[in-house]
C-alpha cells in the first residue's frame, strides 16, 4: 500500500462545503461512539449499522457518501479497540479511553463516492454534498495506476489548504545493490546520530531554529480578541509555521534513512522508548525536535522497499558497556568519551554504535565467537561479516 498526496485547488465556496463534510464524518464518528457508550454488549459491527440510521434520521448527514459515513464509525471502532487492547496487555499509565473530537480535520472515502477524470488530472466528489471538481497539484503521475487500485481517499484540511491523499493498493519494491557493509546507528542531541564507523551526521534542531518567529506568531494570537477574524488569521499564519517546522522533520527523517539503507546492507538501530523520554522536562523538546521515531519508521519502510535488513535492538547498556572488551564502564550523560581500563578510547556515542551492532547482528542470528570469527553466516555473504567483526573489536580511538 503506499500514499499518493496532491494539493486540491477549487473555489473558495468549493472549500466551504469540504468544511461542511469533516464536520459531518466528526458527528458520524462521535455518535457512533455515543452509543457504544450508551448501549453496554453493543457489538462493534452494530455502529456500521447505526450510519444508516443516522442518514435517515439527520437529513445532512445522509449526504455524505455511504462508505464515508462507514470510514468515519472505523475511527471509533479503531479507537474501542486499541483501549481494550491497552487494557488486555496491561499498559501501565492511562489506557487510552476513546474521546469525542472536537477539531477533526479530515474525512475517508472508501472505492465510491468519488471519480477521477479521463486525465487523472482531477478528482470530483459526487456524493450529496455536491462538492464539484478540483484540480489534483502535485508531482506525482496517476497513470501508473488503474482506478480500482485506489482503495482510500482520504481528504485532509491543513494550515496552507485542502489535500487529497489516494492510498493505492500496490506493493512497492526498488532494485538495490548489495554494498557488503553493515552499520549500528546510535541516535543523540548533539548529534542526530552517530553510526559505528565513527561517521556523525549533524543535528538539524528546525524547531530550535524556528523559535523565535513561532514565539512572535504565539504572542499575535493571544493578543487579538477571541472569536474575531483577525484572530483567525492569526492562527492560520501560526499553524503554517507549525506545519513548515513538520515538513522540514519529515524530509530530513526521509532523505537520512533513505541514503542510510542504499548504503548499506545490514542496519541495526536502537529501539527507544522516546514518549517515556519526553517526560523529562529538560529534554522533552530537544527529543521531540529530533524526531527519532520518525527515522525509525522510514528506516523500517525503505529496508522492505530495498530488501535490507534492518533491526531495532533494545538500548540497555550500551552506553554503558565497552564495545572491545564487554566490561561494564559506568558514565553519567555529561561523560562523552568512553575511556575503558582495557585501552578502549573513543566517543561515547561511537561506543554506544558498535555495541548496537554487535547486538543487531547477534539478533539477526549471527554469533560472533572469542577470536573474531563469525560462527553462523546466514547470509552468505562472508566480506560482511569479516567487515563487520574487524570494526566491532578494534575500536579506534
Amino acid at each position: 500500500m503506499i500514499t499518493l498526496e496532491f494539493k486540491l485547488k477549487g473555489k473558495l465556496a468549493q472549500y466551504r462545503i469540504i468544511d461542511d463534510m469533516i464536520r459531518t464524518a466528526q458527528f458520524v464518528r462521535n455518535k457512533a461512539l455515543r452509543y457504544w457508550i450508551d448501549n453496554e454488549g453493543v457489538k462493534l459491527s452494530d455502529l456500521y449499522k447505526q450510519c444508516a440510521v443516522m442518514a435517515r434520521e439527520f437529513e445532512w448527514a445522509g449526504k455524505l457518501n455511504s462508505m464515508a459515513r462507514q470510514a468515519s464509525a472505523e475511527r471509533a471502532i479503531f479507537a474501542i479497540q486499541r483501549f481494550f487492547a491497552n487494557c488486555k496487555a496491561k499498559k501501565p499509565g492511562k489506557k487510552g479511553y476513546p474521546q469525542f473530537k472536537k477539531h477533526t480535520r479530515s474525512l475517508e472515502y472508501k472505492t465510491t463516492g468519488w471519480k477521477l477524470s479521463a486525465d487523472k488530472r482531477s478528482l470530483t466528489f459526487i456524493d450529496g454534498f455536491e462538492a464539484g471538481t478540483f484540480k489534483l497539484v502535485g508531482s506525482r503521475d496517476l497513470h501508473f495506476y488503474a482506478p480500482t487500485e485506489i482503495k482510500r481517499v482520504r481528504v485532509v484540511r491543513r494550515a496552507d489548504g485542502y489535500y487529497v491523499q489516494l492510498c493505492i493498493s500496490v506493493e512497492r519494491t526498488e532494485e538495490a545493490v548489495p554494498t557488503g557493509k553493515s552499520i549500528g546507528i546510535d541516535v543523540g542531541l548533539n548529534h542526530f546520530y552517530t553510526d559505528s564507523n565513527g561517521n556523525t551526521v549533524p543535528n538539524p534542531r528546525y524547531l530550535r531554529k524556528s523559535e523565535k518567529a513561532l514565539k512572535r506568531a504565539q504572542k499575535r494570537v493571544s493578543r487579538k480578541k477571541k472569536g474575531s477574524k483577525n484572530r483567525k488569521k492569526a492562527i492560520n499564519r501560526l499553524g503554517k509555521k507549525h506545519l513548515k517546522v513538520g515538513r522540514q522533520r519529515k524530509d530530513f527523517a526521509v532523505k537520512t534513512a533513505l541514503c542510510v539503507v542504499k548504503s548499506s546492507d545490514f542496519v541495526a538501530y536502537e529501539d527507544l522508548q522516546v514518549r517515556n523520554m519526553v517526560k523529562n522536562h529538560k529534554l522533552a523538546k530537544s527529543i521531540s525536535d529530533a524526531a527519532w521515531s520518525q527515522f525509525a519508521q522510514w528506516l523500517q519502510y525503505f529496508g522492505k522497499v530495498y530488501g535490507k535488513t534492518v533491526i531495532a535492538v533494545a538500548p540497555m547498556y550500551t552506553s554503558q558497556d565497552c564495545s572491545a572488551c564487554g566490561n561494564a564502564v559506568k558514565k553519567s550523560l555529561s561523560v562523552r568519551t568512553h575511556v575503558c581500563s582495557c585501552g578502549a578510547v573513543l566517543d561515547r556515542d561511537h561506543n554506544a554504535a558498535l555495541n548496537i551492532l554487535a547486538k543487531g547482528l547477534k539478533q539477526a542470528g549471527i554469533v560472533l565467537n572469542t577470536v573474531g570469527h563469525t560462527e553462523i553466516n546466514a547470509w552468505g555473504q562472508t566480506d560482511l561479516y569479516s567487515l563487520v567483526v574487524t570494526s566491532a573489536s578494534k575500536p579506534t580511538g
